[in-house]
């Protein structure tokens, strides 16, 4: 966790990809990004399934266990816990330990796109720091997200902070000002969603941000330029740039190729 710590930084926040296979983490790590993130859309839709509905643990965890050969710190959104109370949200945490994840996001968003109470996500955030210290903790405030209870933003940040969470993700803030109340009010790295034409890198970074996640929005495009490959093919059109086979060929195997222990090493450690 402490590499992956040291790459939130007030003035240079970190620009965070989000994977949703080995393939697409490869790809960024070869593009020079110093982590990888997974989301939970790319995740849920690749398996024929929902987002945000608890129905995809099995396969969070084998994703996490795929990017660990990566030579980054790898973080796993977990949505809210996959359903699961302090108990199991914990042993989900030692798992992902196990797999060799350095981080995990954890949201206060439940199906059916309610909020959970502030007290009951404290309890599952405080469980996950006592079994995994180690997992960075990135306690996602949903609020402006959903549109649900956003004059409770400043207490959930404050609550999750002080129940020990490692950093604070607030996605959908609306404005700069709103922006910067978050970044100063608490002394963890603030986490948003890159949202194209409303904030550039330097504005974000002059905010106080420290972490900028791309979310869904990289499997969102991918999975559009691949039905406008197709179409193009069917059309006598260009497809667009692409990798050539080779080059997928070469970047699958020169990362599948890594050995990792994960029982044996810290999360997010070069394998």
């Amino acid at each position: 966790m402490s590499r992956f710590r040291d790459l939130h930084r007030r003035g240079n926040p970190l620009v965070l990809p989000n994977a949703w296979d080995f393939a697409s983490g490869a790809a960024l790590v070869d593009a020079g990004f110093a982590a990888v993130g997974t989301t939970s859309l790319g995740v849920a839709a690749a398996a024929g399934l929902p987002d945000g509905e608890g129905l995809v643990r099995a396969e969070t965890i084998d994703l996490a266990r795929k990017l660990s050969r990566l030579p980054v710190p790898v973080t796993v959104d977990v949505e809210s816990g996959f359903g699961g109370g302090p108990d199991e949200v914990a042993a989900l945490a030692l798992e992902l330990v196990d797999a060799g994840a350095a981080g995990l996001n954890l949201e206060d968003s439940r199906p059916g796109g309610t909020l959970a109470e502030p007290a009951r996500q404290v309890e599952l955030i405080s469980a996950v720091k006592a079994a995994a210290p180690s997992l960075f903790l990135n306690a996602r405030v949903d609020t402006h997200w959903l549109g649900v209870a956003e004059d409770s933003t400043m207490d959930r940040v404050v609550r999750y902070a002080e129940a020990g969470a490692d950093g604070v993700f607030v996605p959908g803030l609306p404005d700069s000002t709103a922006i910067r109340a978050v970044a100063d009010a608490v002394e963890l790295p603030l986490n948003v969603l890159y949202q194209p034409g409303r904030h550039t890198v330097a504005e974000l970074a002059d905010l106080g941000v420290c972490r900028i996640s791309t979310g869904s929005l990289p499997f969102r495009v991918a999975l559009h330029a691949g039905v406008r490959a197709a179409l193009a093919a069917r059309d006598d059109a260009s497809p667009g740039p692409a990798f050539s086979y080779p080059e997928v060929q070469a970047m699958t195997t020169r990362h599948s190729l890594r050995t990792t222990t994960p029982t044996t090493r810290s999360p997010g450690t070069n394998p």
